[in-house]
């Protein structure tokens, strides 16, 4: 279960960040342990949303921010249809909670590789982003922090629908 970053709070920047993303990245997946997939991937809104879709999309973010923006990997940009990202978010008759947990844990353990061989925080992306334009890696884990601290707040009310969990859990 995740807890509050057990780092020390003085220390260097980038470890900071990297620990609190660390920790939101920990709740993401505690929200779908224990799930079957029928439960984990239940729409819980009127748009479709499911646990184990937003699962799918923040891998789908890990690796936007951190492959093909910041390490510009010669990688195919993320699925888009009609100008958004809702495909990141659909959870198809192959994915299973093990699949999608285990993409989602792969881009975000590249992503961790990726920002520890970036000389400094103020490395700018190799490629710009669509409507961000050029950032730096500072800004990439912030805003990695927010996006998947926000999806854990979705994800925390949707697992509460599914069974009554609340919490870190």
């Amino acid at each position: 279960m995740p807890r509050p970053p057990d780092f020390d709070m003085a220390c260097p920047e980038r470890e900071m960040l990297g620990g609190f993303l660390d920790w939101q990245r920990a709740t993401v997946e505690a929200k779908v342990d224990g799930l079957s997939l029928e439960d984990a991937s239940r729409p819980m809104t009127p748009s479709g949303l499911s646990l184990l879709g937003v699962v799918k999309h923040l891998g789908w973010v890990e690796y936007y921010w951190f492959r093909w923006v910041l390490a510009g990997e010669e990688v195919e940009p993320p699925p888009r249809e009609d100008g958004n990202n809702a495909v990141q978010f659909r959870v198809e008759t192959e994915d299973s909670v093990d699949s999608v947990l285990a993409f989602y844990r792969s881009e975000c353990a590249h992503a961790r590789r990726v920002t520890a061989a970036a000389a400094t925080l103020e490395q700018p992306g190799v490629r710009a982003s669509r409507i961000m334009g050029t950032v730096s890696l500072r800004w990439i884990l912030i805003h990695m922090v927010e996006e998947t601290a926000r999806h854990a707040g979705h994800m925390d009310l949707m697992r509460e629908a599914i069974d009554g969990s609340t919490g870190y859990a």
